[in-house]
Formats: C-alpha cells, sequence, structure tokens
C-alpha cells in the first residue's frame, strides 16, 4: 500500500507496551498510535523521560513511525472519565490539561512523532458556550505554543459531543488560532453526519496532521472492526491516496483489546485486500 498504516494501543490494552510495538510492528504496520495511560508510559509517574528513551530505541529499530494520542479516559481523575479537560471550571484542572498535553508533547519530541492528537472536552453544567469558548481558545494556544517550540504538530481532534465535535467547529477555531492542525477521525463524520468522509479527506487536507480510521454504524459513535458498519472504507483509502496523504493513517478498535493478537494483524489484512480489491477490479 502506498498510505502508512499505523494501530493505535488502546486497542492492545491488555498488553504490555513492548509486546504490543511487537505485535503490531510483525504485522506490518509502518507505526504506532500510542495513547499514553496509566499502563502505557504514564506521563505522569517517575521515569516517563528514560522509558520514552527505550521506546525511541525500539521503535527506530523496527523503522516505526508514532502518533501521539492523549484519550486516556481516568489517566488525570479516576472518578470522572476524561476530567480535567480544557473546559473545566475549575482553572487548575485547566492548567493540569495543559501540563499533561505539554508532557505528551515532550514525548513525542522523544518518539520522534508525526503529531500529537488531542480534543477539546466536554462543558460541564454551569459552563456558559461563550466562557468553554474563552477557556478553549486560550487552552489550545498554550498547547500549541509549547508543541512549536518542541517542533511537534499539535492536532486537534473533532469528537462526537464535545465542545468541537464537527469539522465546522474545527474551522471556526482555526480561524483564529490559524497554526492549529486537524486530526481527522473518518468514523466520527458518519456518526454527526456533517460530511462524507472521503469528501472530508479532499476538502481538509491540507491541513490534516494525523488520520483515525475504523468502521462506524452510522449516526453511532462506536468503533467497530473493519467490515461491519456503514463506512465506506475504499473510498476512504482513495481519498487518502489521491490527496497524497503520507502521514500515519492510525486503525484505533479500542474495544477490541481482549482479542488484540487477532485483530491487529487481521484489520491491516483488510485494509491490503481492500486495496488489492480496488486494483483487480
Amino acid at each position: 500500500m502506498s498510505l502508512r498504516l499505523a494501530y493505535n494501543t488502546n486497542g492492545t490494552a491488555n498488553h504490555r507496551l513492548a509486546d504490543a510495538v511487537a505485535i503490531i510492528a510483525e504485522a506490518g504496520y509502518d507505526g504506532v498510535a500510542l495513547t499514553l495511560d496509566h499502563h502505557y508510559l504514564d506521563p505522569m509517574e517517575p521515569g516517563w523521560q528514560a522509558r520514552a528513551e527505550a521506546l525511541a530505541r525500539d521503535l527506530a529499530a523496527r523503522r516505526m513511525g508514532c502518533v501521539i494520542e492523549t484519550g486516556a479516559r481516568y489517566l488525570l481523575d479516576p472518578r470522572a472519565k476524561h476530567e480535567p479537560t480544557l473546559l473545566t471550571a475549575d482553572a487548575a484542572g485547566r492548567a493540569r490539561r495543559v501540563a499533561f498535553l505539554n508532557r505528551a508533547t515532550d514525548i513525542g519530541a522523544i518518539l520522534g512523532a508525526e503529531a500529537m492528537s488531542f480534543w477539546a472536552g466536554v462543558p460541564r453544567p454551569g459552563v456558559s458556550p461563550h466562557q468553554a469558548r474563552a477557556w478553549l481558545r486560550d487552552g489550545v494556544a498554550q498547547v500549541l505554543e509549547h508543541a512549536a517550540r518542541s517542533g511537534i504538530t499539535a492536532a486537534l481532534e473533532p469528537e462526537p459531543g464535545m465542545l468541537v465535535e464537527t469539522v465546522d467547529d474545527f474551522t471556526a477555531l482555526r480561524a483564529e488560532l490559524p497554526w492549529l492542525t486537524l486530526a481527522l477521525d473518518l468514523g466520527h463524520l458518519l456518526v454527526t453526519g456533517e460530511r462524507d468522509p472521503a469528501a472530508a479527506v479532499a476538502e481538509f487536507a491540507d491541513c490534516i496532521g494525523t488520520v483515525a480510521i475504523e468502521d462506524m454504524a452510522r449516526g453511532v459513535h462506536v468503533h467497530l472492526p473493519f467490515g461491519e458498519g456503514d463506512m465506506d472504507i475504499p473510498g476512504c483509502l482513495d481519498a487518502l491516496e489521491r490527496a497524497n496523504f503520507r502521514k500515519l493513517v492510525c486503525v484505533e478498535l479500542s474495544r477490541e483489546s481482549h482479542r488484540a493478537d487477532s485483530m491487529v494483524p487481521a484489520s491491516l489484512a483488510w485494509l491490503r485486500g481492500c486495496r488489492e480489491a480496488r486494483r483487480v477490479a
């Protein structure tokens, strides 16, 4: 395939990180989408830098690329999913999220990552839309400033249900922060119904920092193995190839860790089968 494919470690959560990387590499992927978490290079624990350097050596030896993902559910607060965010009413909480994203960027710099992907968060009751947008602009600006110093691309991912839910929401924020890049999850477009996923690739090709791909049922935010949803995966792959996209396209199957030993290679085989069927046709 001309596309470079990676597998997200949020779908290998029952494996040790070194074992997950080995399985992903042996399957034939070009890279790893590393979701930082309590069990995978916890960025808040002492020794994070040495562990990152060891992983960097492993990835380099395998000639694998990397994207940093920051969607861990309970890393910052064990009692509140995804909290604190850039929209949390408590200023100290927002600062903790910025510090985490900056640390993720630092790890990305050690690994030579192509991008650090992050999202906005969900405003809690009592937070006005105006205030949430102001906090978001301020937090994203801080993250982008640190990323620029580190030489890492910070890419914002529109996430169903969050303040930045659609690519139009992303575009509105980018109008204020023009150096912001997009982490495009193709399945999310099918959930929100805002764009045809393949058409979105062409529309945003000039500002995409990384891409996530999976199957998805229309209107339902559940990441599905390929062939089990409504996504036109061959059409998405065609669009990425037409856009000459050379960054990592990351398979994200966060609910499949219990069978990662088979799902990791099967997903790549499925995608390669799509391309082969296209060529034969």
